[in-house]
């Protein structure tokens, strides 16, 4: 929660989430495409998570796996 009362106390606007920085492999970027990308790749880890807890049960589930498209991946 610190680092979204941190993210907040900046008080971007669009102007600010507009600004450009130089990435020295992608070129130029915005801040917002920088912090979507954040949001991204925390939503990434969570699918990975989910995967691996959901892969405990893919013998108990029996059948039903057939149907169940996050343990046949």
């Amino acid at each position: 929660m610190k680092n979204i009362n941190q993210l907040i106390a900046f008080n971007l606007s669009e102007a600010k989430l507009e600004k450009e920085g130089i990435h020295p492999e992608l070129g130029k970027s915005k801040l917002s495409e920088l912090l979507s990308t954040w949001v991204v790749l925390d939503l990434g880890h969570i699918s990975q998570i989910s995967r691996v807890m959901a892969k405990q049960y893919k013998t108990e589930v029996g059948p039903w796996k057939q149907y169940l498209g996050i343990l046949n991946k």
